[in-house]
């Protein structure tokens, strides 16, 4: 692949062509430095744009659609925290202070301890996944009090860092506006729109709120609200008389990590705030994550994960994941190859970054073999560009009538 700086550009790329396409005058000129702003300039964003959007509404219509968010789409204007800022808040001293003050990058003498005695090699980009991933194989062999109060420490970060952004006034969820406007209002005789997502936060539930939408989230509907795999099952419906129809604006949210809201109370995981972090039901950031899949709520969400990749007639949206989980990343690859209607669009602001460079820059492989797929054929495409640009590109679905539907069709056949 030719060696471009998309980095911060709106990108696809074309399988038809073998070829990323600019969606911006900005991306022309990273792609083709003697490109001039001209109207054939003007002409080929125009068509890039074109294109993609008529990709994204055949695949938005086929009868099942799943979205998939992962970190990456609480980042950025969202507000969310990101890994490293987890590190920061968790391990340093002062997180806030700038390049050049005295206590910038300086550990607590407390973690440097902890590092020691788990033998984590701090880096030049470190990862607290990798950190707490060290602590479980420590404390799988010797329960050090030092070592389970800092871990408890750090998740108490995590589970706050993961709450309390959606309070501040610079958080911005208009991303996931925009996205539940256009792909949960679909219509009502289509199957429900899956969301699934590995974030903990409450980014889909407010703004499904803001919007006054319904979410089905597998939690009983009576005041204390208890999670049951058969609640996804249920649905809502308008009863006139003698006749019903479905309610508009309804999606079924799967949450594979778990919640900021979610309690664990025995065997009973219970919607509840101000959680305690040995008492919230999620799988904290680790290598152990694979393990922790396979107990309850998270098996069944898992289970509702992988069924619907097999499902015939099928869309997948992924945006923000960077594939760095196997255990939801390889049942995507399986089922590319082995879902024969099964439509997969992955959004990413690192995309190129991640396919062209996966060895330099620790990305996934699965960045590189979904390429190679997309390349030999396979019913795959890449945008490079932020949660909240590839949200901007999606049609909005209701407003096309079939007239503006049949044109469509027309042109996709070469009839017009």
């Amino acid at each position: 692949m030719e060696n471009i700086d998309l980095k911060g550009h709106l990108a696809y790329f074309d399988i038809n062509k073998k070829e990323w396409c600019p969606l911006t005058m900005e991306c022309l000129s990273a792609i083709d430095s003697e490109a001039e702003a001209n109207g054939e300039s003007s002409k080929r964003i125009n068509e890039s744009i074109e294109r993609l959007q008529s990709i994204l509404s055949s695949s938005l219509k086929l009868p099942n659609l799943s979205f998939f968010a992962g970190s990456g789409t609480s980042l950025g204007q969202v507000g969310g925290p990101s890994m490293r800022e987890l590190w920061d808040k968790s391990m340093l001293i002062d997180h806030e202070a700038a390049p050049g003050d005295d206590n910038y990058g300086v550990l607590h003498q407390s973690a440097i301890e902890v590092m020691d005695k788990v033998r984590y090699q701090e880096t030049e980009n470190p990862n607290i996944e990798h950190f707490l991933s060290h602590c479980e194989s420590y404390l799988q062999v010797e329960e050090e009090q030092s070592v389970l109060d800092y871990v408890r420490d750090v998740k108490e970060t995590i589970l706050f860092e993961c709450s309390d952004f959606l309070e501040k006034d610079e958080s911005d969820i208009s991303p996931y506006k925009m996205l539940l406007q256009k792909l949960a209002r679909r219509r009502v005789r289509d199957p429900r729109l899956k969301v699934f997502t590995t974030n903990y936060d409450m980014c889909f539930e407010t703004a499904a709120s803001e919007l006054g939408m319904m979410v089905i989230d597998g939690f009983s509907y009576s005041r204390n609200r208890q999670f049951n795999g058969l609640f996804f099952n249920y649905d809502v419906v308008r009863r006139e008389e003698d006749s019903h129809e479905f309610v508009e604006g309804v999606f079924k949210l799967y949450k594979l990590h778990g919640s900021v809201s979610w309690k664990r109370d025995g065997s009973s995981i219970l919607e509840s705030t101000n959680i305690a972090p040995d008492d919230a039901a999620l799988i904290y950031p680790a290598k152990g994550k694979y393990q922790q899949a396979f107990v309850q709520p998270y098996f069944e969400l898992l289970s509702r994960y992988l069924e619907s990749l097999r499902e015939a007639n099928s869309c997948l949206i992924i945006a923000g994941f960077g594939f760095n989980d196997d255990h939801l990343s390889e049942p995507i690859l399986s089922a590319i190859t082995s879902n024969p209607s099964l439509k997969l669009i992955i959004a990413d602001f690192g995309a190129y970054d991640h396919i062209s460079n996966s060895v330099e820059n620790d990305s996934s492989p699965y960045w590189s073999k979904l390429f190679s797929l997309a390349r030999s054929g396979y019913d795959i495409h890449f945008v490079n560009g932020s949660f909240s640009e590839f949200a901007s590109l999606i049609p909005n679905l209701k407003a096309i009538t079939p007239a503006e539907q049949l044109v469509s069709v027309l042109k996709q056949n070469g009839l017009r």
